[in-house]
């Protein structure tokens, strides 16, 4: 579906020239712009490099699979549920060197002191979230790791009524929680003129 192409700079970090040196590198944007394609893209070609991955996705986030992290566009890589970060950092092996986690937006703020403590330990960590909630507000802990990242991509989907790059995630259905799990069944990508800080219909298009 073209409404859910990403526009996505796939420039990834250097490599450090120090040996066992670890960074933080966050993946963020609104929904249906190719966090989870990118994320998982990276660790793949972590695993071409042979390098050992442990990945990791919020208990609660179970859309499309209970056992592996799925992109809008069915790829997908295995990954383990977590309940919190400090679960994350408890079942991080010692020599594991690459670690993803997705929808980091739904974990605790200590996900922040977590990634930081990894890359000390000399892991490359690759996270993926959504930076803002339905109204336009930034969603903890994302703005704090943008913040500590060494690496930063910020990622676009296409507004569905306009077609202009679009930053925000419409919700199309009536409710005041900030965490409402869903797809484009709930959920629409728009641009900043577009967006209602609410909930709002769907956008149909004419075909004809």
């Amino acid at each position: 579906m073209d409404e859910l192409v990403a526009q996505v700079n796939h420039d990834e970090p250097p490599p450090h020239s120090r040996k066992n040196a670890g960074w933080v590198e966050v993946i963020a944007g609104s929904m249906f712009s190719g966090k989870s394609e990118e994320l998982i893209r990276r660790l793949r070609r972590a695993k071409i490099a042979r390098q050992k991955v442990q990945v990791f996705k919020p208990e609660l986030d179970s859309r499309f699979s209970d056992n592996h992290i799925v992109s809008h566009s069915e790829m997908r890589h295995e990954s383990a549920n977590s309940r919190s970060a400090e679960e994350v950092l408890a079942r991080v092996d010692p020599d594991t060197e690459v670690v993803g986690i997705d929808e980091g937006q739904f974990f605790d703020n200590n996900l922040v002191r977590v990634a930081n403590q990894l890359a000390r330990r000399g892991v490359r960590v690759i996270i993926a979230g959504l930076d803002q909630d339905y109204t336009g507000k930034p969603w903890e802990p994302m703005p704090q790791l943008l913040a500590i990242a060494e690496y930063i991509t910020k990622t676009h989907a296409i507004c569905m009524k306009c077609g202009q790059p679009a930053n925000y995630s419409q919700r199309t259905f009536e409710s005041e929680e900030r965490v409402a799990v869903g797809a484009a069944d709930k959920y629409e990508a728009r641009c900043r003129a577009c967006f209602v800080p609410h909930a709002d219909a769907p956008t149909v298009h004419d075909v004809g």
